[in-house]
């Protein structure tokens, strides 16, 4: 993947992450980093980097970035030619390739600990296709997934306490 590319990808990250439900934009990006770090980048170096035209980060606006997306300075270059981001292994037809997807997606929502966590559930359960399976099967079912929600999420029953006399 291209520095490029990755910069678009981390908008888009963030911009979930943010609730915004689209990608943040150049200039939000330049706006969020001042009012954070008090820390300048332009709008135009972004976009100069987005598009190739500019191929490399200086070390300072590397460190800016990473600090701002929370990602490894390391991972603000372009990748090597054939780099493969997922483990490549013969065992388990690539250890199921479903499983390492959900992962990977896993870690790029690590910042939101429910989400994070049921697709690190899912990725280990014996039959994780068919768990997104029955993911469509309610979700196609208008209001089933809030109503699950409501019995799954009720707190347990309190228990009651004995005192040693048995009272």
């Amino acid at each position: 993947m291209t520095l490029g590319a990755k910069l678009r990808y981390l908008r888009e990250i963030e911009g979930a992450l943010r609730g915004l439900g689209r990608e943040m934009t150049q200039q939000e990006i330049v706006r969020s980093i001042k009012k954070d770090s008090g820390q300048t980048i332009s709008q135009s170096y972004l976009s100069q980097i987005e598009n190739g035209t500019r191929p490399h980060l200086t070390n300072s606006s590397r460190m800016v970035l990473a600090k701002f997306f929370r990602v490894h300075p390391g991972y603000l270059v372009d990748d090597p030619e054939g780099y493969q981001t997922e483990l490549i292994s013969d065992l388990g037809g690539l250890e199921n390739k479903l499983d390492l997807w959900l992962i990977n997606g896993a870690q790029r929502f690590r910042r939101d600990p429910e989400l994070n966590q049921a697709l690190l559930d899912v990725a280990r359960h014996e039959d994780s296709r068919l768990c997104l399976v029955l993911l469509g099967a309610i979700v196609e079912n208008p209001g089933l997934a809030e109503r699950l929600m409501q019995v799954l999420k009720k707190p347990a029953p309190a228990r009651e306490i004995h005192s040693e006399n048995g009272a």
